[in-house]
């Protein structure tokens, strides 16, 4: 891959890297994408929640969803661990919680909480968020490397609501985030 200037192209010719890079990171961040928080842990003692934007459903036979984890999170560390993780979809009324699990959380196993915030364990032991509109639960079957990313390729092992059907859920764009591009 050609680099100009610390970018990476490649680039039409002609085409000033800088100026383009600009371009390519505005059409990115136009893309519809959610805002969720991830659950994982080790099978053991440690969980986590971190807010995630990457997810995608990925087949239908069997049912796969598809995140992007950056290489360097602790969530990384403990789906690659684990093999599992749980994805929560937010309600839109909730989007104050994301900024809430940008960075490693605190744990209360005895409470249940991570941040404070409620959960239980999933069918695969990967934490679900009690207020999460609904949630998916998967077992990693592959991951890719990406580059400072995993894509973590998990089967919805398990799943629900847990409000109702007809909440709206968090995207990005109802915040004043942004990831990637």
């Amino acid at each position: 891959m050609p680099v100009q200037n610390g970018l990476v192209g490649p680039f039409p010719e002609g085409a000033d890297p800088e100026e383009h890079d600009k371009l390519r990171r505005r059409i990115l961040w136009k893309m519809p994408s959610g805002l969720y928080v991830v659950g994982s842990t080790d099978r053991g003692d440690r969980r986590n929640g971190m807010t995630l934007n990457w997810a995608t459903q990925l087949g239908f036979d069997p049912k796969l969803l598809g995140i992007g984890v950056e290489q360097e999170a602790f969530t990384h560390e403990l789906i690659t661990i684990g093999g599992v993780f749980s994805l929560n979809l937010l309600d839109r009324e909730d989007r104050a919680i994301v900024r809430k699990f940008t960075k490693p959380v605190e744990v209360d196993l005895g409470a249940k909480t991570l941040n404070g915030f409620p959960f239980h364990d999933g069918r695969t032991g990967a934490p679900v968020l009690d207020q999460a509109v609904a949630y998916l639960d998967c077992e990693v079957r592959q991951s890719v490397d990406t580059g400072g990313h995993t894509l973590f390729i998990g089967e919805i092992v398990d799943c629900g609501f847990q409000k109702d059907e007809e909440t709206p859920v968090l995207r990005m764009e109802d915040t004043r985030m942004n990831y990637g591009g």
